[in-house]
């Protein structure tokens, strides 16, 4: 494990801080614990890149389809559209999902998926003229990687520093064993709160303390350590340091066991191989031993790259979705064995969309509002959000290629997803300060 030490530190740091942190403020705001007592998992799956939302979701009405096609092109000429004929469909809708998620479609027709249209960064609601003449309701930095990946981890496009709004969630819970945020794809803003830090661990590796072996508790000298750190020290700053070393010994022990073992639910992802696959079976591994890390609430994130798809978008695409459609099932069907299928929210999220209209070399360009996927238990299977209107110049179009000026923003989908984790309504203001822009603070994907 190459991040091992690094993340091991920022533990201990973390440890420390939370020891002389007291209740968390935001601004000049006091945020109270999360609402509940029974367990609950975010997972946030990152699709980095830019997902091409066109051909996620796609029109099977006649009308639709023909509008769809007209503005993607034939794919036999370098444009982008999709054969009707591939599309997964979708029971209720004149929509479908790309075939290769569909996986994903007889969960919708299951009722556990739900779909959030034309969602992207605003400041505040904004119309196609308002953004022509640009201004301060624009959000800043359109299309650039970067910054809108860093303005979706961080729950919305305002000043928000350098916190994530899954680390700012985590602000609120009490100290545990192990942070309430946990990531199986490396470090990044969505888990760090301001005065919490999540934790990053890799998919199938383990979390031994290093300097001790890969079985910690079989080495004699693991024993003495643990033995000295049980001490009745009389100095104040030895018993602090003890009580920090103590708790990541614990979160040591909890981790190193969930993610050294196959767990019960491994045969479910059998034959996929995929890092998306395995990121998702280390969080069902770990939400099968969630009783041992004392926490009753944790946000869990994955991704997946390589949607920066300027050429050759067709095939990129298929073989993305073909990986993550089916680990996605997968996870749902875990959840399901473990009896968390209601306690655990799946949703993804993406830099921006792509333009509707192809460009050279059969890929796309950036561009800004894009759809979503919600799935759980708990979900209200619906299509939240209007979709964009097709065309080219169109009404919902702020350039001449297929850039949706989005309809509902990352703050409201964030929001909602908070809500559900029980972040009362009073403090989600403080988590999304932008959030009282929009009349309808959260949007109801949930029964």
């Amino acid at each position: 494990m190459s991040d091992y030490t690094a993340n091991r530190r920022q533990f201990l740091a973390r440890a420390a801080a939370l020891s002389a942190a007291g209740p968390f403020a935001l601004g000049s705001g006091l945020a109270a614990p999360l609402q509940g007592s029974d367990y609950r998992a975010l997972v946030c799956v990152f699709l980095y890149g830019g997902n091409d939302g066109n051909n996620m979701l796609v029109p099977m009405d006649a009308a639709g389809y023909a509008a769809y096609a007209k503005a993607r092109g034939n794919a036999a000429a370098g444009g982008l559209a999709l054969q009707a004929s591939s599309l997964a469909p979708l029971d209720g809708l004149t929509l479908g999902l790309h075939g290769a998620l569909a996986p994903l479609a007889e969960l919708w027709n299951q009722g556990h998926l739900a779909l959030q249209a034309n969602v992207g960064t605003l400041l505040r609601p904004l119309s196609k003229a308002q953004f022509a003449n640009g201004g301060s309701g624009v959000p800043g930095n359109l299309f650039s990687h970067s910054d809108q990946q860093a303005q979706w981890q961080q729950g919305g496009s305002g000043a928000q520093g350098s916190s994530g709004w899954g680390g700012r969630i985590a602000d609120l819970q009490p100290a545990s064993t192990v942070p309430a945020v946990i990531s199986v794809s490396g470090n990044n803003v969505f888990m760090n709160g301001a005065s919490s830090q999540g934790l990053a661990v890799s998919a199938g590796g383990n979390f031994a303390i290093k300097g001790f072996g890969a079985n910690p508790a079989r080495n004699p000298l693991y024993g003495l350590y643990t033995s000295l750190l049980q001490q009745p020290y009389a100095n104040a700053e030895q018993r602090a340091a003890a009580a920090v070393l103590n708790q990541a010994l614990r979160a040591s022990e909890a981790l190193n066991g969930a993610l050294a073992s196959a767990g019960s639910v491994a045969g479910l992802f059998a034959g996929q191989g995929s890092a998306i696959a395995q990121q998702l079976l280390t969080v069902a591994k770990l939400l099968e031993v969630r009783a041992s890390l004392g926490v009753t609430r944790q946000i869990f994130f994955v991704s997946l790259g390589g949607f920066d798809t300027h050429n050759n978008q067709l095939a990129q695409q298929e073989n993305l979705f073909g990986q993550l459609g089916p680990a996605l099932r997968s996870f749902y069907d875990a959840t399901q064995q473990l009896g968390l299928a209601k306690q655990v929210t799946t949703f993804t999220a993406s830099d921006f969309a792509r333009t509707l209209q192809p460009a050279s070399g059969g890929g796309s360009d950036h561009a800004w509002g894009n759809h979503q996927l919600i799935m759980g238990g708990a979900v209200r299977r619906g299509l939240y959000g209007r979709m964009p209107q097709l065309l080219l110049g169109g009404p919902d179009d702020v350039s001449d290629e297929g850039r949706w000026l989005p309809s509902t923003a990352v703050d409201q989908m964030s929001a909602t997803l908070a809500s559900w984790l029980g972040v009362g309504a009073a403090d989600l203001p403080l988590l999304f300060p932008q959030l009282a822009n929009f009349a309808t603070p959260t949007l109801g994907y949930f029964a």
